[in-house]
């Protein structure tokens, strides 16, 4: 199976775990893309009462097209369940997302539901964290500086442009990724990044996660923590 085949296999599985009533989070990225599908047409099909807390414009547009109701985070009390994918994952269950540019909006979605799952295929499973890119979110202001103090902490840090301007979050921020390679210290390395100012968010979700489930060329495998 290709990655596109091994992506829309957990998007289905994952919607499984989506019971009437619920308040669920709707993740971004390709793989989620799949999954909202999925949910859409579960929805329809049994006429399911469910609200949606979307992580990105895009994901919030997806699901209304699909005639899902959306409400925003702070309409909410709390979701049941958030179902996003990642970039990396670790043994040890931490992850590294916003390649897709929306860990800002993933994270404050994450903190706040009660349950988390991550649908991947196994290119994204890792011994350790790093090779993949970290991405941060830091405001336009000042971010020049912002970069030159990432560059003395010799952590590589490059902006994300396209067509020769930033790429900008939903937030009308900028993106900075760091090209670590590996990261030994987490959690060390989180604290480093959430005390710099003029950096938003980093793209380190750690503890957060309950359940992955990952696509494999021999089927779905669930990952319980």
């Amino acid at each position: 199976m290709d990655q596109n085949a091994l992506k829309q296999m957990v998007g289905q599985e994952a919607v499984k775990y989506v019971e009437d009533g619920m308040i669920v989070g709707l993740g971004s990225g390709s793989t989620v893309q799949y999954m909202v599908d999925a949910l859409g047409k579960r929805v329809q099909e049994e006429q399911m009462d469910i609200v949606c807390v979307a992580t990105s414009n895009k994901t919030e547009d997806q699901a209304r097209a699909l005639g899902m109701t959306v409400k925003s985070i702070d309409e909410v009390d709390q979701i049941d369940l958030t179902i996003d994918g990642a970039d990396e994952i670790s043994k040890d269950f931490n992850g590294i997302k916003g390649g897709g540019a929306a860990h800002l909006w993933e994270k404050i979605v994450a903190i706040n539901s009660r349950r988390n799952m991550w649908i991947v295929d196994e290119s994204k499973m890792v011994d350790q964290l790093g090779a993949f890119p970290l991405p941060l979110e830091v405001i336009p202001f000042g971010s020049s500086h912002v970069f030159e103090k990432l560059e003395q902490l010799g952590f590589h840090p490059e902006f994300r442009m396209r067509d020769g301007k930033h790429v900008l979050t939903d937030s009308k921020n900028y993106l900075i990724d760091l090209h670590l390679g590996k990261i030994d210290h987490p959690e060390t390395l989180a604290k480093q990044l959430d005390s710099m100012v003029g950096v938003v968010e980093h793209g380190l979700f750690l503890g957060i996660v309950d359940l992955v489930i990952v696509g494999t060329q021999h089927g779905v495998k669930t990952v319980k923590k």
